[in-house]
């Protein structure tokens, strides 16, 4: 071939090639970037959680993908975490992991810091042990920062409580927290909680009541220490009520226990009865100085819908049902509560 021919053969195909080339890297390119950003790259064939803590950097939150399976291509994580900025910019959270995700929706979740809330629900709690404890377990915030928050009267007067009165501002209930709280953000939820459930229907019950808030969380934990049946709460908060505005000592057993620090004891003691605690409602008149429990929101409206009677007294039922018997004069108290006592001698229930 001369040389103008092949002058001319290339000038009509180079562009050909060219465009060839063009399409060949393209095509390369696209591969590449399916096969690493689009492709699905869990390995897990269900739902699953990744918890990344407060302060984990990239290469521990590899760490635990790995150690959970949670990838196919642990390679090709990092190079897109990489090249989306993941690496530099990890955010602590609970985030969900479906099967169908790539490794670009799996980077762009977790870089947006989209977490999944977590439903943290609490109930029967006595002290504030439990409730540290039992939040511990649904949330990051650990049960010490908890507890010391709890027993800190600089923090419960920053939440308008005391020491004492401090676990009336947690309503027993079902809520939804970012895993990731701290302890001060999940105070700071429940005073905003505590404010809602506090509706101006409820605030002109305790009021027509004479009583406060704190004082309605005081009593309905009584009641609910008292009682596990409904139907009874109300009677037994009108009964306590009336002692109350009477000035009559409430004693209350399970103001006892609690002073004692001991919830086993089914028998109420002489030697008991003379434990010197603002807790003792035998011993002092009105009020204990705080809940001794989280009153369920059942007891509290139990309270704000208190019986209205004449009942100054009540006891167990002998036959252990869980009922009690009301009595309106001390006489008619007295025999009901030494056929409750002889009951308990026939069981051998003597502590």
């Amino acid at each position: 071939m001369s040389q103008p021919q092949l002058k001319t053969f290339s000038r009509r195909w180079l562009p050909i090639v060219l465009a060839l080339a063009g399409l060949f890297v393209g095509f390369l390119v696209l591969y590449r970037y399916v096969t690493t950003f689009r492709v699905d790259n869990v390995a897990l064939t269900h739902d699953t959680y990744l918890y990344i803590p407060t302060g984990s950097d990239f290469d521990e939150v590899v760490r635990d993908m790995e150690g959970k399976g949670l990838l196919k291509n642990v390679g090709s994580f990092i190079k897109v975490s990489r090249k989306m900025g993941y690496d530099l910019h990890v955010k602590p959270g609970r985030y969900r992991v479906t099967p169908d995700m790539s490794n670009q929706k799996l980077v762009n979740k977790l870089l947006m810091g989209a977490q999944d809330p977590v439903r943290v629900t609490f109930h029967n709690i006595r002290t504030k042990q439990q409730l540290s404890g039992r939040i511990s377990k649904q949330l990051e915030a650990d049960s010490l920062s908890i507890l010391t928050m709890l027993r800190s009267q600089v923090d419960a007067m920053a939440f308008g409580f005391d020491t004492a009165t401090i676990m009336a501002m947690f309503i027993p209930n079902t809520y939804e927290f970012y895993w990731n709280t701290d302890a001060n953000d999940f105070f700071t939820r429940m005073k905003k909680e505590y404010e809602s459930f506090w509706t101006p229907e409820r605030e002109q019950k305790a009021y027509r009541l004479g009583i406060t808030r704190v004082d309605v969380s005081i009593l309905a934990s009584i009641v609910e220490e008292e009682t596990r049946m409904v139907t009874e709460m109300p009677v037994i908060a009108g009964v306590y009520i009336n002692r109350l505005h009477r000035g009559i000592p409430l004693q209350a057993d399970p103001t006892v226990r609690f002073a004692l620090g001991d919830f086993s004891i089914r028998r109420i003691l002489s030697k008991h009865l003379q434990l010197d605690s603002p807790y003792n409602t035998y011993k002092y008149k009105g009020l204990p100085p705080g809940p001794i429990r989280c009153p369920s929101i059942r007891a509290i409206d139990a309270v704000l819908n208190a019986e209205k009677h004449s009942y100054l007294y009540f006891c167990a039922k002998p036959d252990f049902s869980g009922y009690h018997v009301f009595a309106r004069t001390l006489m008619e108290h007295n025999r009901n509560a030494e056929a409750y006592r002889r009951a308990l001698n026939r069981e051998k229930i003597f502590r």
